[in-house]
């Protein structure tokens, strides 16, 4: 990942709902906004989901363990599928995706790196220095049933 510095909050004034009273304290009162790491891994998550082309977000047992308990929340198996790094002001973040067969994965990296850095400065006012994508699966349609099975007799005693 990025060089990042690593004091965790970003700069600026503490976000808070607006005051009813008159004599509540001014707009530029002094304080910090700390952004914990899974909340920038679920919104870049969100982000990279709702992307066309890619099939699925995660590989290996953050995926498998979603899909089959079905108890994970979204946006607990969005933290662990997507890796970031938040720093004082900037974030780098890794994320392994499975695309579709037939998209142009250069043109969907490109197209990820855009949606999720928009996404992540807008709700964050972080930087985004670096988003690394691997793509480490195409899915096939109608191949879902071969991937069932061979998952399947992995796992058997023989």
């Amino acid at each position: 990942m990025a060089d990042i510095e690593h004091a965790r909050t970003a700069p600026g004034p503490t976000i808070a709902s607006t005051p009813s009273r008159r004599d509540a304290a001014p707009a530029d009162a002094g304080g910090t906004t700390t952004i914990a790491d899974s909340v920038v891994a679920v919104i870049a998550g969100i982000a990279i989901r709702e992307t066309d082309g890619v099939h699925s977000v995660g590989k290996g047992a953050s995926r498998a363990l979603g899909a089959v308990t079905g108890r994970m929340s979204a946006s607990s198996s969005l933290s662990r599928a997507v890796k970031v790094e938040v720093g004082e002001t900037q974030t780098a973040i890794d994320v392994d995706i499975e695309v579709e067969y037939g998209v142009p994965i250069h043109e969907l990296a490109s197209q990820l790196r855009t949606h999720v850095s928009d996404a992540v400065e807008t709700m964050t006012g972080l930087d985004v220095v670096e988003i690394n994508i691997n793509v480490f699966a195409v899915h096939v349609p109608g191949d879902d049933s071969a991937d069932d099975e061979s998952a399947d007799s992995g796992s058997r005693t023989r």
